[in-house]
């Protein structure tokens, strides 16, 4: 039986029509560096920070000079993206909501990684109107977490964890956010879960979770191509269909 179902958020379960994208790119040329589009594929879904650090590297630039270059970086990227996210608020990928609320309307936890901080990503949710925990999960018991749910009453969907970049040691492509999820949401074996992204280090990750399956869906900036010799166990359309793989594999 699959009892959690791990997913990525902008590009994955949330359509913000590429901001993450191009604030991220402009956040590192404006440091003085090129940014290679292979290299921001490679980085996405990635940490933010880190994916900072590594773009000005790959870019022929020295992080580390000034001392404070990616926390300044960083703090450019955050203000582009809200200036984006203002302009055109993110939305849910067509078939997600029915798709999460089917899955845990079978029994199936759903909780959301992504590469961005924790006031980054709740931000989000609270501007589409979903809400972690409410309903005695783990991050309402004060566990791992210890979080409140974002809000009171009723939301329009409601996941079970949410899991950033900057809580753990280190982000995808290693698998910590998706153990980390397990922690939150009571499951114990890595074989009944399923992770879902639309990058290759979401992919990666999944796998080196030792997650039943991982799954890259094409609802990002990345095609079939982009995800060959990756090791993704199939490559979907969108996360609306995962509660029918899931079936299958339950």
């Amino acid at each position: 039986m699959i009892a959690l179902a791990v997913f990525d958020m902008a590009g994955t379960t949330i359509d913000d029509g590429g901001a993450v994208y191009r604030a991220l790119e402009q956040a590192v040329v404006e440091t003085g560096v090129p940014v290679a589009a292979e290299d921001l594929q490679r980085w996405m879904g990635a940490e933010k920070r880190a994916a900072i650090t590594a773009l000005i590297e790959l870019g022929g630039g020295d992080p580390t000079e000034p001392a404070d270059a990616v926390d300044r970086a960083f703090a450019r990227f955050r203000a582009l993206l809200a200036e984006r996210y203002a302009a055109e608020p993110p939305t849910p990928i067509a078939g997600v909501p029915e798709a999460i609320t089917a899955l845990r309307d079978a029994g199936v936890r759903v909780a959301l990684t992504t590469g961005f901080s924790r006031e980054v990503a709740e931000g989000i949710l609270r501007e589409l109107d979903w809400s972690v925990g409410g309903d005695g999960g783990a991050e309402d018991r004060g566990g791992d977490g210890g979080e409140p749910a974002l809000r009171i009453g009723e939301p329009a969907l409601r996941i079970d964890a949410l899991v950033c970049g900057d809580e753990v040691v280190a982000g995808r492509p290693a698998p910590y956010m998706i153990h980390r999820a397990m922690e939150r949401t009571g499951v114990l074996d890595v074989a009944e879960v399923v992770v879902a992204g639309d990058t290759v280090v979401d992919v990666q990750a999944g796998a080196h979770s030792g997650a039943a399956a991982s799954y890259g869906v094409l609802t990002g900036k990345l095609d079939r191509a982009d995800f060959v010799g990756q090791p993704a166990t199939d490559l979907l359309e969108s996360v609306a269909e995962i509660p029918a793989r899931i079936a299958r594999l339950g």
